[in-house]
């Protein structure tokens, strides 16, 4: 049966959609598919919170589907519209193992009935209700009076209440006694503020030109350049928006820009164009030939309206505002008791593991070990993004190497909030002498002296490596900019401790499985295909993966003979000899190992076939291909390469990483490491 719960507030800017995401991401570590519905919505233009979750969540839902009907359809006949809404929730629910439903936002439906009416709704849909109360601006008492009004508006509807969300609280502690539990999240001044496209959507604006990217940024003030260029830069302050007149586009704009960029002027988030006078020809071509950093936008109205109708703008969610969502998740997170709303809302975890949920799970491990994990390509703009993120969720501590003023620069151009990162040169003179010797000592029997280890140690991947061997991080992950070979080196040099190997988790609709090792060993041996296997089996252990174990060949059991599946039988004898605990088979075909029917009349009996999640590749050319075509052919996410065999993890990225790759690959890092965290390292701002 599917579960739902009904998001409803009793006023406006209660901020409640903070709530529905944090629910959507609760649920969606718990089972397999999770949807949000809006029972109404705007008409002509689609909905930006369901938008937001969708995209986020990476809900396989179309948007028609999420929406109940218009504010329009509600006011022509109440009743008929219930009736749709109920309709077309149910057809969603169908589709899904549990449903975030978001009330109406104050917009349409009249302001005393808006709560009722979504009272109702809540018990026609046979939903329990998160009631979200805002405390902006009440004392304790009244926010307490407020709760026990909005709760009994819901049980005069019959609906019923399962908890209740205090959002945006600044009235002190809140004490008061209430029939179910009372969650507080204080205010949080980075969800109010607007993002670019917000002001854009405020002023009727376009956008012009510029970066585009920088529409998700957050406007932190408003400032109209009514003045002379050298009065406004006087006056300018971090995450500003500055509105200017098109007519004076050409004389400020250049000078807006340039102190953008400047490591002695706070970064913009945007500049505002009114009047809608086009630019002179040779103007806007002077413009578009510029790099702009930052986006510039533009709007008919005149610089008063644009002004007026700006600040009265406060935040909302959309796909582009990747900062504020991951704040509004923390903020659920930390605030709210989610084993007791899951508890109450009586849904169980599922069997299924789909990519989303591996990737929560992940993300909640690192978490709960709280690791440092030293970043070498600390100027790459991903590397800064997914900083970005992994701070605001409290995934790690984190150390990025290159140039401090450089690194804050390019933070503040891209909108990114890295206060609580440490920044560190490669070429910081204590530590340079420090890990000179460390290397020297290490490398000694291949000659290496400590005059030469002091220019080797500036390398970014030797630094990193350095600081791990040296305690001074948990971890390292690299090479969104570096080759492998460049990343993994000095890893090899100086935390090998016996084989080097690595595993994909492949992340299935529904399951995850582990392939080992598809990209470090080219031909490994009989032996090392064990060692391969005991640590790849430790690894799926270690990410909640049980591990039964695949030794795949073209052959399965007694069936074959040769070099190759001689080699992998001989490989699965010593696994047995080596971890009489471990559940293994082969030699065995990949159809034998994940196909039940197939397992029954090939290898029947086996506690493995059919039913494995670890599959150990004879060699790379393999598994790199096998890894490749089930990522490709069957839509799977695959997360890796893990490496295995290091005294400390040591991880690399593709030059084509992602952001999200990036922030996976770090909390994968982070969860690795198996003994007593790093020391928090040396001191330097950014």
């Amino acid at each position: 049966m599917t579960r739902a719960v009904y998001v409803a507030a009793g006023e406006a800017g209660s901020n409640k959609g903070t709530v529905a995401l944090g629910l959507v991401e609760l649920l969606s570590r718990q089972v397999g598919s999770v949807g949000v519905f809006r029972p109404v919505v705007r008409a002509g233009r689609e909905d930006g919170l369901v938008n937001t979750i969708r995209s986020r969540f990476q809900l396989a839902l179309p948007y028609e589907a999420c929406a109940g009907v218009t504010y329009d359809e509600v006011h022509a006949d109440v009743e008929r519209a219930a009736g749709d809404i109920v309709a077309r929730f149910r057809a969603l629910a169908r589709r899904c193992d549990a449903v975030v439903v978001v009330g109406t936002d104050y917009t349409d439906v009249g302001a005393p009935t808006e709560f009722g009416f979504n009272a109702r709704l809540a018990a026609d849909l046979g939903t329990p209700v998160i009631n979200v109360v805002s405390g902006r601006g009440r004392t304790a008492a009244r926010t307490a009076a407020a709760v026990e009004v909005s709760a009994r508006e819901l049980a005069h509807h019959h609906a019923q209440e399962l908890a209740v969300v205090v959002t945006r609280s600044t009235g002190g502690p809140l004490t008061f006694s209430h029939a179910t539990p009372v969650f507080v999240l204080p205010e949080t001044p980075s969800l109010r503020a607007p993002t670019v496209a917000d002001l854009l959507d405020a002023c009727d604006g376009w956008f012009f030109l510029g970066e585009r990217d920088g529409l998700g940024r957050e406007a932190s003030a408003l400032m109209v350049g009514a003045m002379s260029l050298p009065g406004i830069l006087e006056r300018l302050t971090e995450g500003a928006a500055v509105i200017i007149p098109s007519d004076r586009a050409a004389a400020l704009l250049p000078g807006l820009i340039a102190a953008h960029t400047s490591p002695g002027f706070p970064a913009l988030s945007a500049v505002v164009l009114t009047g809608g006078t086009e630019l002179p020809g040779s103007v806007e071509r002077l413009l578009r030939g510029m790099e702009i950093p930052l986006p510039v936008i533009a709007t008919g109205h005149d610089t008063f309206d644009t002004a007026t109708r700006l600040s009265a703008v406060e935040g909302r969610f959309t796909p582009e505002a990747g900062g504020k969502i991951d704040a509004a998740l923390r903020l659920f997170a930390e605030h709210a008791d989610g084993p007791l709303l899951l508890e109450r809302l009586d849904i169980a975890k599922t069997d299924v593991v789909t990519p989303l949920m591996f990737e929560y799970e992940l993300l909640d491990r690192a978490r709960a070990r709280r690791r440092h994990i030293v970043l070498p390509e600390g100027e790459e703009p991903r590397i800064l993004r997914a900083a970005d993120i992994l701070l605001r969720r409290d995934v790690a501590d984190l150390t990025l190497l290159g140039d401090a003023e450089r690194i804050r620069v390019q933070a503040a151009q891209l909108g990114l909030d890295l206060a609580a990162a440490r920044v560190l040169s490669p070429f910081d003179p204590e530590l340079r002498e420090r890990f000179a010797h460390a290397y020297a000592e290490a490398r000694a029997h291949r000659g290496m002296t400590v005059e030469l280890a002091r220019d080797t140690v500036t390398d970014v991947s030797y630094f990193g490596t350095l600081m791990v061997h040296a305690g001074l991080a948990d971890g390292m992950v690299s090479g969104a900019t570096h080759t492998t070979a460049h990343t993994i080196r000095p890893a090899f040099e100086i935390l090998r401790l016996g084989l080097v190997s690595s595993v994909f988790f492949m992340c299935l609709a529904d399951r995850v499985l582990v392939y080992g090792d598809c990209a470090v060993n080219p031909d490994p041996t009989a032996e090392q295909l064990a060692d391969i296997a005991i640590a790849s089996a430790r690894t799926a252990a270690m990410f909640g993966v049980e591990p039964r174990i695949a030794m795949l060949s073209y052959s399965t059991g007694t069936s074959g003979a040769g070099a190759e599946v001689d080699k992998v039988r001989a490989a699965t004898e010593l696994v047995r000899r080596r971890r009489p605990d471990l559940q293994v088979e082969g030699p065995i075909q990949y159809d034998a190992a994940v196909d039940p029917a197939v397992a029954r009349a090939k290898m029947p009996g086996s506690q493995v076939a059919g039913h494995a999640t670890v599959f150990v590749v004879p060699d790379l050319n393999t598994g790199n291909n096998l890894y490749k075509a089930v990522q490709r052919s069957a839509g799977a996410v695959a997360v890796g390469p893990v490496l295995q065999g290091l005294r400390r993890p040591v991880n690399d990225l593709s030059r084509g990483a992602t952001v999200a790759d990036i922030v996976t690959t770090v909390a994968v890092t982070a969860a690795q490491v198996r003994d007593e965290p790093a020391s928090s390292g040396p001191s330097a701002g950014a």
